[in-house]
């Protein structure tokens, strides 16, 4: 296998509504057929017009409740709940499941790397998300490409944050190894490799959290893999939620 070669795209200015971000990645990269582009949520979030000001929402008697407790403000709330489908846990955050089936806190609404007073959300269909960039890319390169959409997240029993794929178009999620054998002939039988968000996690590493404005990253040469797109459990099959709403009954 080749080197991995891992490019953070820099030079691209401040997103706003309307930008075409295809574009301006395209102007800035040299992608190769089976190249990986990882783009940040915020970015296509914020080019799509997925953001609200503060001043415009009017929050509920939940959204005040769950404020107070969780001392935050309610407006801010009030645009989280508006993003969830399902609220798993009130406190001491609020954990959120989204129409796409993504867990996570504060349904990934954040007032972060945008104006003061503004909310920005996660992309409503971040599979649709990845498969448009990608046309868009073959389009105007003629080149045939994987893309990630990604998004920042905590992880339980682990202290701090890592990059996970929200979205992502071109290869599947998972890398099913169920079936082959180990070094020492043994067959796997529940290996199941998450290559979307080990590639995220990289990506999110050479993005940065703060000031470093790239918030593009291009995987080249990644090996292809087989396998499936069932990256979230089931509500059947899902340990941790039903404890989650064992213990907190709505």
């Amino acid at each position: 296998m080749e080197n991995i070669v891992v490019t953070g795209i820099k030079g691209l200015p401040l997103i706003k509504a309307g930008d075409n971000i295809t574009a301006m990645i395209c102007e800035r990269a040299t992608i190769e057929h089976g190249d990986i582009l990882c783009i940040a949520s915020t970015i296509y979030s914020k080019s799509k017009g997925h953001t609200k000001a503060l001043a415009e929402i009017t929050p509920s008697d939940r959204a005040v409740r769950l404020g107070r407790l969780n001392k935050e403000d309610p407006r801010f709330v009030q645009a989280v709940l508006d993003a969830s489908k399902d609220i798993l846990m009130e406190y001491p955050f609020i954990l959120s499941e989204l129409p796409f089936g993504h867990i996570g806190v504060r349904a990934g609404v954040d007032q972060s790397n945008i104006d003061d007073g503004m909310v920005i959300f996660l992309p409503p269909d971040p599979m649709h998300a990845a498969a448009q960039i990608r046309e868009e890319i073959r389009q105007r390169t003629g080149k045939k490409t994987g893309v990630i959409i990604t998004d920042t997240c905590g992880r339980s029993f682990r202290r701090g944050q890592t990059g996970h794929a929200i979205g992502w178009s071109g290869f599947t999620a998972i890398r099913d190894f169920r079936g082959d054998v180990d070094l020492f002939g043994h067959e796997l039988k529940i290996t199941e490799e998450a290559v979307v968000d080990e590639i995220a996690g990289f990506a999110n590493f050479v993005m940065g959290e703060s000031n470093n404005g790239v918030p593009a990253v291009l995987f080249h040469n990644c090996p292809a893999w087989k396998g499936h797109d069932e990256i979230y459990f089931s509500k059947e099959e899902d340990i941790t939620r039903k404890l989650l709403i064992e213990h907190n009954p709505k």
